[in-house]
């Protein structure tokens, strides 16, 4: 068993949620240990920004940035891999195998250096499932971390299914949505179940809201123009005879254009606040997050896809022609820097990626053979960049 794969089932077997990550934090500083990196500690997070200095020669150094997502979800696994989690938590979006192929680089861009006209930015990054750990490390300054600003920013993300297995995938411009959290609560009087004309129920409202919402997407936003709400949590009373006082839900809204997002938000509110005159309650409307669209600059685009088919073959490299509806937090760097965010296939080879078990679910399998290529082109992309 190579050393990262040892790393890679190292790290699924102690999946952390969230932005405080102690236990992979430490393991991936034992995994850097002994390399020339300067390394920097997160505060608000237990994220590390670690720094090579290249020492070839040069009158005009750059910076490449390279990023790995740390995190796992709250889904316990149920693979039945001899080294699977049992801690109720998972990497159930390939996480583990992010981290190993940047530590994986960072090994190997240190032996060479001296080929390095520049320095590289290696971004461990926990809490990108929904807790914006992007926006923190932002704030804590990975961006200048180099002391000058990247030239040019990566992150890779592995594939449970879609494509064949090895396959990497890039698409230039809008490649995820936007996503936002929207949360709507209906006040209104609480009572006896026997007699709902003494009191003033929510539950009618919510149900309203609810149903009313996928009517206004069809008939409000153009079908060319994709916007997708997906209401996932409801809450409404304790009891089955007791009227209660108020009912909420959560929606989670993706888009791929800033002015999409903004006319959902719009729209929902008023939506919301009508239904609510409508049935004589409050409503209480609350919007704490938003991740931007995934935009992928076309010029690093096709250097990724350039490097690929040169280091692996033109068969190893796939040119999506939609976005994907799902969103992610390393948008955030690609609005202060350009580059590109892409993506490889980890599908194991036994199975049918057109029906193998997706990431964030349950069953997902990532398989550990396309660690080496992940490196390779990490190393690739950045000492081209450098030399």
């Amino acid at each position: 068993m190579s050393e990262l794969v040892a790393l890679r089932r190292r790290l699924h077997q102690i999946p952390e949620v969230g932005l405080h990550l102690p236990q992979t934090q430490a393991a991936v500083l034992e995994a850097l240990d002994g390399l020339p990196l300067e390394i920097t500690l997160g505060d608000s997070l237990t994220s590390i920004t670690a720094v090579l200095r290249g020492t070839k020669p040069t009158d005009d150094p750059r910076t490449v940035l390279l990023r790995a997502d740390m995190d796992a979800l709250p889904v316990r696994e149920a693979t039945g891999l001899d080294w699977a989690s049992t801690n109720g938590n998972m990497h159930a979006c390939g996480h583990d195998l992010h981290m190993s192929i940047l530590v994986g680089a960072a090994r190997e861009l240190c032996a060479r250096r001296d080929e390095l006209a520049g320095d590289v930015v290696f971004m461990f990054q926990p809490g990108e499932e929904s807790v914006d750990g992007a926006s923190h490390m932002l704030a804590e300054g990975v961006l200048d971390a180099a002391g000058r600003r990247p030239d040019a920013a990566y992150a890779l993300h592995v594939w449970a299914g879609m494509e064949p297995y090895g396959t990497f995938t890039t698409k230039p411009g809008t490649t995820m949505a936007s996503h936002d959290v929207m949360r709507i609560r209906f006040v209104g009087q609480g009572g006896h179940g026997s007699a709902p004309h003494k009191a003033n129920d929510p539950v009618p409202a919510l149900a309203e809201m609810v149903l009313g919402t996928h009517t206004m997407v069809t008939r409000q936003f153009d079908a060319f123009e994709p916007v997708v709400i997906t209401i996932g949590k409801l809450s409404a009373g304790e009891a089955c005879n007791v009227i209660p006082e108020s009912a909420e839900l959560e929606a989670s809204i993706r888009t791929f254009s800033p002015e999409a997002r903004d006319k959902v938000v719009e729209r929902l509110t008023r939506y919301a606040e009508g239904i609510a005159a409508a049935h004589g309650l409050a409503a209480e409307i609350d919007n704490p997050q938003s991740y931007p669209p995934t935009i992928n600059d076309e010029a690093e685009t096709e250097y990724v896809a350039q490097t690929i088919t040169r280091e692996l073959g033109a068969e190893r490299h796939l040119r999506w022609t939609n976005s994907l509806t799902s969103s992610e937090d390393f948008s955030r760097v690609l609005l202060e820097v350009p580059g590109c965010f892409f993506g490889l296939s980890a599908c194991p080879p036994d199975l049918d990626p057109a029906t193998a078990p997706f990431n964030h679910s349950a069953y997902a399998r990532f398989d550990d053979g396309v660690l080496d290529d992940g490196v390779r082109i990490f190393v690739a992309l950045a000492t081209g960049k450098l030399a």
